[in-house]
C-alpha cells in the first residue's frame, strides 16, 4: 500500500486491495472455520425478527440469554488476518443489530421497561459484558509513539475510558486523563505537539534524560492534581504502574480507587525511575484538608515496567475490563515479541518457544533467589530480571512500531522535535490497521455507557 496520511485515506486503500485480492469475497461469504458464523447468522435473524416486533420483555430475554463479545469466537484476532480493511460482513452486522437492539430497549417510546427496570438491565449488562482498557507499556524514548495511538484513537471516538501507563507509558497515560476532552483535542494537535517537542528538548544539557528533565516534561504536560481529581477533570480512570525499590514490597497499580488522594506528579517520576539510573521515589498525596504530605512516607518505588508493565490482572478485578488495547514500545523486551494473532507455522512455533522459556524461569526462580540471599544487590536484580522475562507484554489488540524506530541503546535519549512528531505519525500508522476491529469489539460497550449516562444509575 502507498504511504498515506489520514486514516481515511488508509482505509480507501485498504478497501481498493481487498477488492484487486479478492479478500472483500471473503468478507462478504459468512462461512469461515475461524468462529461458529451459523450461530452468529441464526442468533442476528432471531434479533432481527424480536426488534421488527417490538416485543421488549423477549428482546431483554434475547440480551439476558447471550450477550457477549466473543459469542461463537466472533472475536478472534486472526479474523481480521485475512483482509485489510475488517473482517466478515456477519460479524459488523450482528454487532450493529445488537447496539440497535440496545438502542431499542432504552428508547421510552418504544421500550415498555419501566425507568428503574431500564436503570438496573443496563448496568447489570454493563457489568455482565465488561470494560474495555487501553494499556501504554514502558517506553522511555519512544514515549511519542503512545501519543500517535491515542491520537488515531481520540479521532474515531474510541479512545477508552479506562487507561493504564508504566514508565513513560504512565506520563502518556497521565496527559490523556488529566485534561477535559476540548483540552485534549487541542495538545493532540500536529502543531501544538511539535510546539512542545521543541521547547522541551534541551540537546546543550546533555543528551540522556535526568531526573529533572523528566520533571519538567510532567511539569508541562501534566496539571498539580491527585487521581481523583484527574477523573473529574477527564471522567477517564488513569492507573499508573510502579514497582518496589525493597524486597518486602509489592508493585502498585496507583489509580482513582485503589490511591484517589495520590498525587500524578511524584506518581510518575516513581514510575519513569529507572533502577540505577534515575533515584527512587517517594509519594506523595493530599491529606483531609488538602494539605500536601509523603504518602507512605517509608517506602521508595521506581520503574513500573519492572514488574507490571501492563497491569491487565488489576484492571479485571478493579474495573471488570476484559478487552485490552495495547500499545507495546518496551525497548527492553520489544525485539522478542510475537503477534499472539499470527496465523503462520513460525509465529506459532515462536509462541510456543517463548511460553516454554517463561515456565522454565518460573521454575528455577526459587533456586536463583536462595543462591543470592546472601547478596542484597544480586538478590534484589535476581527478582527484577525474572519479573520482566516472565510478565505478559501484549494484549487482545496489540499496536507496535516498526522495528527500524526500535533501539535499546538510546531509551534514555533525548529526543530530537523532527524524530519525536515522526514517532507521532508512526504510531497513528500502526493503530489505523487495528481500527476496524478495536470499533467492532467495543461497539457494544461504548453503546452501554452511552445508554447509562442517559437512563441514569440505580
Amino acid at each position: 500500500m502507498v504511504s498515506v496520511e489520514t486514516y481515511e485515506d488508509w482505509l480507501q486503500n485498504a478497501s481498493k486491495s481487498d477488492l484487486r485480492s479478492g479478500a472483500s469475497r471473503w468478507q462478504d461469504d459468512d462461512s469461515s472455520e475461524g468462529f461458529d458464523y451459523r450461530v452468529i447468522r441464526a442468533r442476528l435473524e432471531e434479533l432481527v425478527a424480536i426488534r421488527a416486533k417490538s416485543n421488549s420483555l423477549r428482546l431483554k430475554y434475547y440480551f439476558d440469554e447471550g450477550l457477549h463479545g466473543n459469542m461463537g469466537g466472533m472475536g478472534a484476532g486472526a479474523l481480521y488476518k485475512h483482509a485489510a480493511s475488517g473482517t466478515k460482513k456477519l460479524i459488523k452486522d450482528y454487532i450493529q443489530e445488537i447496539a440497535g437492539g440496545l438502542e431499542d430497549l432504552a428508547d421510552s417510546a418504544k421500550s415498555s421497561l419501566s425507568p428503574q427496570e431500564k436503570k438496573f438491565f443496563f448496568q447489570r449488562v454493563k457489568q455482565a459484558f465488561g470494560e474495555c482498557a487501553l494499556m501504554l507499556s514502558g517506553a522511555g524514548s519512544m514515549g511519542p509513539f503512545h501519543l500517535g495511538v491515542a491520537k488515531a484513537l481520540w479521532k474515531e471516538d474510541l479512545l477508552p475510558k479506562v487507561i493504564s501507563g508504566s514508565s513513560a507509558g504512565a506520563i502518556i497515560a497521565a496527559i490523556l486523563c488529566s485534561h477535559s476532552d476540548e483540552e485534549l483535542s487541542e495538545i493532540l494537535d500536529s502543531n501544538r505537539l511539535q510546539e512542545n517537542f521543541k521547547s522541551l528538548y534541551t540537546p546543550e544539557n546533555g543528551q540522556q534524560l535526568t531526573a529533572q528533565d523528566i520533571g519538567v516534561i510532567i511539569e508541562t504536560w501534566v496539571p498539580d492534581v491527585t487521581f481523583e481529581e484527574a477523573l473529574q477533570l477527564s471522567g477517564r480512570h488513569l492507573n499508573v504502574s510502579i514497582s518496589p525499590s525493597e524486597i518486602h514490597q509489592q508493585s502498585r497499580t496507583l489509580n482513582p480507587v485503589t490511591a484517589p488522594n495520590v498525587l500524578l506528579k511524584e506518581a510518575l517520576m516513581a514510575s519513569t525511575a529507572v533502577p540505577g539510573v534515575l533515584p527512587p521515589v517517594t509519594l506523595s498525596a493530599r491529606d483531609h484538608k488538602g494539605k500536601r504530605q509523603p504518602y507512605v512516607r517509608s517506602r521508595k518505588w521506581v520503574d513500573g515496567s519492572i514488574t507490571d508493565d501492563l497491569p491487565a490482572a488489576r484492571l479485571r478485578r478493579i474495573y471488570g475490563c476484559n478487552f485490552f488495547i495495547t500499545s507495546q514500545t518496551n525497548p527492553v523486551v520489544l525485539w522478542a515479541l510475537n503477534d499472539p494473532d499470527a496465523t503462520d507455522h513460525v509465529s506459532r512455533m515462536i509462541s510456543i518457544g517463548q511460553s516454554a522459556a517463561k515456565e522454565w524461569f518460573k521454575a528455577v526462580y526459587p533456586f536463583a533467589i536462595e543462591a543470592t540471599r546472601a547478596i542484597y544487590p544480586l538478590n534484589m536484580m535476581t527478582r527484577m530480571w525474572f519479573s520482566m522475562l516472565t510478565q505478559d507484554y501484549t494484549g487482545d489488540v496489540n499496536i507496535m512500531p516498526d522495528r527500524r524506530y526500535v533501539d535499546p541503546t538510546t531509551i534514555l535519549a533525548k529526543i530530537p522535535p523532527d524524530h519525536a512528531l515522526e514517532l507521532v505519525q508512526e504510531g497513528e500508522r500502526a493503530t489505523w490497521p487495528t481500527l476496524e476491529r478495536i470499533h467492532n469489539c467495543t461497539l457494544v460497550g461504548r453503546k452501554l455507557n452511552q445508554i447509562i449516562k442517559c437512563v441514569g444509575e440505580p
